[in-house]
């Protein structure tokens, strides 16, 4: 049945309701919610800002795919380093306790995110994209027994730079930005916790597909694919008033 109470750090689609459309986002905004959410979107913004950096030299293109360096090298060890980061804040603010009795975390522990946040149905495009439509999809492969293609580049550069070097290239950081970017967003939306008033929302015929997403470098497609059974059901302006009004997901289960 749906979830009558938000999981902490965990963004999902909720039940159409009265006030559903306030609900929806609302609860991220609780200092509650998540330890130091600002400290994790703020890494996120430094690593958007150093791919800027590296795209003013190196067009994001389908011929720049290939290209490697020690700072794509460098700027990818940092990314997927924050990515795991981010795996280890959802855990500790639920339920893990490794079976082995201490604190081993690995891929095969952090896939078990994949079903609470649903981290392989996300979309990502990047406007700047400068060759045919692509889309990315960091996490397609946990729908299936595959590992992630660029974590594996990732972590075999970083234990073998020097033979395993080429594997940190353009492709595979881009793909690990859009993978953070995709974890980010599946604790918090769209929200940045940005410390300037917010503006006035003005809709209309978006020039780019999907929908802004934090940093807006990148355009992100959220799931639509949540099982009735699996969404958030509750009124947050009701809910937000009460003591216990998160709950934990035991990782312990999956």
């Amino acid at each position: 049945m749906p979830h009558d109470r938000p999981f902490h750090r965990n963004y999902r689609a909720i039940k159409d309701g009265p006030n559903a459309g306030y609900s929806g986002w609302g609860y991220i905004r609780d200092k509650d919610y998540a330890k130091s959410p600002t400290h994790y979107v703020r890494a996120f913004s430094i690593i958007q800002s150093d791919l800027q950096r590296i795209f003013e030299y190196i067009e994001p293109s389908p011929e720049s795919e290939k290209t490697y360096s020690y700072r794509i090298h460098e700027l990818l060890m940092r990314t997927c380093i924050e990515i795991e980061a981010n795996f280890k804040a959802i855990l500790h603010e639920n339920t893990y306790t490794s079976k082995s009795g201490n604190s081993c975390y690995n891929m095969t522990v952090y896939k078990k995110l994949n079903a609470t946040h649903r981290l392989s149905s996300y979309d990502v495009i990047l406007p700047i994209w400068n060759g045919p439509r692509k889309v990315w999809k960091p996490f397609a492969a946990w729908t299936g027994s595959g590992g992630l293609p660029w974590y594996q580049a990732y972590n075999s550069s970083k234990h073998d730079r020097h033979e395993e070097f080429k594997k940190a290239n353009m492709e595979s950081l881009i793909s690990a930005v859009a993978g953070l970017l995709i974890v980010l967003s599946s604790q918090f939306g769209t929200e940045d916790f940005s410390s300037g008033s917010e503006g006035i929302v003005i809709s209309g015929q978006a020039y780019h597909e999907m929908q802004p997403a934090i940093g807006s470098l990148f355009r992100i497609k959220f799931p639509d694919d949540w099982p009735d059974a699996e969404k958030y059901d509750f009124d947050w302006s009701v809910l937000s008033q009460q003591a216990n009004r998160f709950q934990r997901f035991d990782y312990n289960s999956i």
